[in-house]
C-alpha cells in the first residue's frame, strides 16, 4: 500500500532535520573560488558564501582571489584554468591547517568550479565533496570541457540554470552517465549561467529569485550531509573490518 501525503511529508522533513543535525555536527569547511569575471567580492560571491555557510553550518566558508585579480580595476585576462591550481591548492592546504578534523568541501563558480575539480584530483589532500555552481561546460569553441569531470572520484554536485548557454543540460547529462564519481544535479528553472531569472518567468510561476536560490542551496546541503553521513559509515566499517582481520 502507497503511503500517505501526509507520511510522506514527515518522512522528507525528518530526514532534512536528520541531515541537518549532521551538518552542525560535522561543520565543514568550504574554500570557495570566484569566476573569472567576478573577483571574491562580488554581489554573487558574497551571497553565496553567506548561504553556504548558513545551509552547511560550516565552521568557515574561505573565498580569495586568483592572482591575476588585481583590485577593483583589474583587467588582466584570465589565464588557463590549469594554471590556477596551484594556487587554489596552496589555499586549500592553508584552509585544512587551520581547521584540521574538518570536512573539506571545494566550491565555485562557474571557472572556480572547474579549477576546484582540478584541485580535488590531488592525493596529497582530503575533499569530502564538491560544489559546482554553473559549471562551464562548454568550451568557447565548443568543445566539451568534461575531462577532468571523468576523472573525478569524489563526489560532486552541480547547480546549474536551465538557460545558461554555457553548461546546455543535455550535455551535462551524457557526461554525468560517464562519470565515475556519485553526483547529483539541481535546476534553477529559468536561471542563466549566473542564475538570474527573467521577471517574467518568476510572475509565471509565482516565484522569487530568493526562493529559487534557497532551494538550490537547500539541494547542495541535502546532497553534502548524505555524502559526509556515508564516508563516515565506510570509514567504521573498513575500521572494524581491518580489526577482524
Amino acid at each position: 500500500m502507497a503511503s500517505s501525503p501526509t507520511k510522506r511529508r514527515r518522512k522528507s522533513q525528518s530526514e532534512n532535520d536528520s541531515i541537518d543535525a549532521y551538518l552542525q555536527k560535522s561543520s565543514p569547511i568550504v574554500v570557495f573560488a570566484h569566476s573569472c569575471g567576478s573577483p571574491s567580492t562580488s554581489d554573487f560571491m558574497i551571497k553565496w558564501r553567506n548561504m553556504l555557510r548558513k545551509a552547511l553550518h560550516a565552521v568557515e566558508v574561505i573565498t580569495f582571489d586568483y592572482p591575476y585579480i588585481h583590485g577593483a580595476k583589474w583587467k588582466t585576462p584570465p589565464p588557463k584554468a590549469e594554471e590556477l591550481v596551484d594556487y587554489h591548492l596552496d589555499v586549500v592546504k592553508k584552509a585544512v591547517s587551520k581547521h584540521p578534523n574538518h570536512p573539506l568541501i571545494l566550491a565555485g563558480k562557474s571557472m572556480g568550479s572547474r579549477v576546484s575539480c582540478m584541485v580535488a584530483c590531488n592525493e596529497d589532500i582530503n575533499v569530502s565533496a564538491i560544489v559546482c555552481l554553473g559549471y562551464p561546460l562548454k568550451g568557447k569553441n565548443g568543445t566539451l570541457r568534461d575531462e577532468t569531470l571523468l576523472q573525478l572520484k569524489i563526489p560532486v554536485i552541480f547547480v546549474q540554470g536551465s538557460k545558461d548557454g554555457n553548461c546546455p543540460l543535455d550535455k551535462l547529462a551524457v557526461v554525468r552517465k560517464k562519470m565515475k564519481s556519485a553526483n547529483d544535479l539541481h535546476v534553477i528553472d529559468g536561471g542563466d549561467h549566473s542564475f538570474r531569472i527573467g521577471k517574467k518567468h518568476l510572475e509565471l510561476h509565482h516565484s522569487t529569485q530568493d526562493e529559487a536560490e534557497d532551494q538550490a542551496v537547500k539541494a547542495i546541503a541535502m546532497f553534502i550531509g548524505k555524502t559526509l553521513k556515508v564516508a563516515i559509515a565506510m570509514f567504521f566499517l573498513f575500521f572494524f573490518f581491518s580489526l577482524s582481520l
